[in-house]
């Protein structure tokens, strides 16, 4: 963690980013528990699954007989919206894992992307396309795959007439600019998808927080503002699209969940407190593949952040 204030240049040592690698194991190591859980359900048939009878017919059509340790494992809490990470051997069904998941929770009558894949080599991304197709193909699922070297025009024109998945990989997937490519990514992706899960882990502690996101009208993002203003929820969860348009006086503490992709943004953000000349703090939650952006903001406002004191509480 980093901490600086706002309203005045922040003044102490350079960030140990040593320090934080410790305090961070610590964290995981005392509560990591909250942030990753095993899913031990297993189901020995996809049968046994509840998955739509189009979908099974697909399956089987594609050739399998009965699901592979990372399908008995993998496909429900895919199917159920859960956050997922899923790791197995190479030729184990992966790919199978999640299509069928995504081709679960599809609304066929709605044609629109609903689902996005991204794979690291063009090769993968066509494989993926194949594997989707070939196991929708009694649902009516439309597929593109969307890789370098093809006609961007057709690309529009395919996207433009309305596809239910589109698979991809970004330009240069190790490059320095990737990271802000898949950031630009999720600024596009349903609000709700981090916004919410923040909100539901914070109210799961009994903490009473709102949150507003770029899905909201404007009646609503106006019923959740008094309540903030009014100090009935004490704290407000958001994202930078709506983070300029916050003028709440009493705000005494912004925290950075995640940096902003653009040193300019970050300004805008912790300036949510310390309005009208009054002090304020700011904290960020940095991890070690933010660290040159923690250094381009120090450069962009010529300030030092100062990693998190013992006393933080005394600043607020």
């Amino acid at each position: 963690m980093a901490a600086n204030m706002a309203g005045m240049a922040p003044e102490g040592s350079q960030f140990d980013a040593r320090q934080y690698d410790t305090k961070m194991n610590e964290l995981l190591l005392t509560d990591g528990q909250d942030f990753f859980t095993s899913y031990d359900e297993v189901f020995d048939s996809f049968d046994a699954m509840g998955l739509q009878e189009n979908l099974l017919r697909g399956i089987y059509a594609y050739g399998f007989e009965k699901p592979s340790a990372i399908q008995q494992r993998g496909i429900v809490p895919f199917c159920k919206g859960l956050d997922v990470i899923q790791q197995a051997q190479s030729g184990t069904g992966k790919t199978a894992t999640f299509c069928s998941g995504i081709l679960q929770q599809l609304n066929y009558e709605l044609l629109e992307c609903q689902a996005l894949v991204l794979a690291p080599t063009r090769e993968l991304a066509q494989q993926i396309e194949k594997v989707m197709r070939a196991l929708g193909d009694y649902l009516g699922v439309k597929v593109h795959a969307c890789v370098g070297g093809t006609s961007v025009r057709e690309d529009q024109r395919i996207l433009s007439s309305g596809v239910h998945v589109v698979v991809g990989t970004p330009d240069e997937m190790l490059s320095r600019g990737f990271k802000d490519q898949i950031y630009d990514i999720f600024q596009l992706l349903p609000s709700k998808i981090q916004v919410d899960w923040l909100t539901d882990k914070m109210r799961s502690r009994d903490h009473t927080v709102s949150a507003t996101h770029g899905d909201m009208d404007q009646n609503t993002r106006d019923i959740i503002m008094r309540e903030f203003r009014s100090g009935s929820s004490r704290v407000l969860i958001t994202t930078d699209l709506l983070a300029r348009g916050i003028d709440v006086q009493q705000v005494s503490l912004v925290i950075n969940y995640d940096l902003p992709t653009q040193p300019e943004n970050y300004l805008h953000r912790i300036g949510r407190s310390g309005r009208f000349g009054r002090k304020g703090v700011a904290i960020n939650f940095v991890t070690r593949d933010d660290e040159r952006m923690l250094f381009d903001i120090q450069r962009f406002y010529n300030v030092v952040i100062e990693e998190l004191p013992s006393n933080v509480a005394d600043l607020l």
